[in-house]
């Protein structure tokens, strides 16, 4: 009985520019978004016993990189993130101020940044069935906020994602008019913000940094989108500013991070999901010496 081939190498391609993609740039995004990875199959047992060693290596190879992918698996707050979003994305439609945002909360580690990046997902396929013909739009923008962000870093950051070149003199107000404007010849819709609380309210940079955001918001016509640590963030200790420009940082950041706030906590393994889903979701669940017997939570992400 001949055994047929087993590849090692999974849907995608393997190559260092798939493996080491970035969100936070377009053709990172959109390698992301075009994204459809396909579980390997499953070999019966008795073909499974027939395998040489090099056929062997390369079937558990397919497995192992199938799990190393971390397949998201559509927890309740994954649904109701997207669920939200596309809501908001429809009262914000033709909304000309005032756009709704939404902010997601929660501990380290427990899918802040999943929830969003499957949001932006979903909206630019929908975005895309809807338009089939528009190739150069950018429905969806993913930034990351870096540590000790400043206004221009901001604004640098939304630059660097849609290509656009920066020079090291670059006047700030000459970036945010080309990102402003190439977001509104794109028909951007959604722009998610992560790692929102590296912005500190405490500082002068960082009220300046919670400004452009403020900013942003006003000249884009797209709904915003922010992920942050369950912290507290409290500036009226703070005596750098006075008394009115506390309150200004305060409606300005309260205005940018309004409507909605979900909050994300740990995710239980029998809490909304049913063992069997546990299974389907593990579907290459084959040890070497056999078929995993209870569900690894090590396989996927929350």
């Amino acid at each position: 009985m001949s055994v047929p081939a087993v590849s090692a190498a999974p849907a995608g391609g393997t190559d260092d520019e798939s493996r080491h993609r970035q969100l936070t740039v377009l053709a990172g995004w959109r390698r992301f978004v075009d994204e459809e990875p396909a579980p390997p199959e499953l070999l019966p047992d008795r073909q499974w016993r027939r395998l040489g060693d090099a056929s062997r290596l390369a079937y558990d190879e397919a497995r192992l990189n199938h799990h190393s992918r971390l397949l998201v698996v559509a927890t309740l707050v994954i649904r109701k993130v997207i669920t939200e979003g596309r809501r908001l994305s429809y009262l914000n439609r033709n909304a000309d101020s005032g756009r709704c945002g939404l902010i997601l909360s929660g501990p380290a580690r427990t899918g802040k940044t999943t929830a969003i990046t499957q949001l932006g997902k979903t909206l630019e396929v929908i975005h895309r069935q809807r338009h089939p013909r528009s190739g150069g739009d950018i429905p969806v923008i993913y930034i990351t906020v870096p540590p000790a962000a400043t206004a221009k870093m901001i604004a640098v950051e939304f630059a660097r994602f849609l290509g656009l070149p920066v020079i090291r003199r670059a006047n700030l107000t000459d970036i945010v008019e080309a990102v402003c404007g190439v977001c509104t010849d794109t028909r951007a819709g959604l722009v998610a913000v992560d790692e929102i609380h590296n912005v500190s309210l405490a500082t002068r940079p960082g009220a300046e940094a919670s400004d452009m955001l403020k900013y942003f918001s006003e000249r884009i016509p797209a709904t915003f989108d922010f992920s942050k640590l369950k912290i507290i963030m409290n500036i009226c200790c703070s005596e750098q500013f006075s008394d009115a420009r506390r309150m200004t940082v305060v409606r300005s950041w309260m205005l940018v991070l309004s409507s909605l706030d979900l909050e994300v906590g740990p995710f239980g393994l029998w809490s909304s999901l049913r063992s069997w889903k546990w299974d389907r979701a593990l579907t290459a669940g084959w040890t070497m010496r056999g078929r995993l017997t209870t569900p690894s939570l090590t396989a996927m992400r929350t």
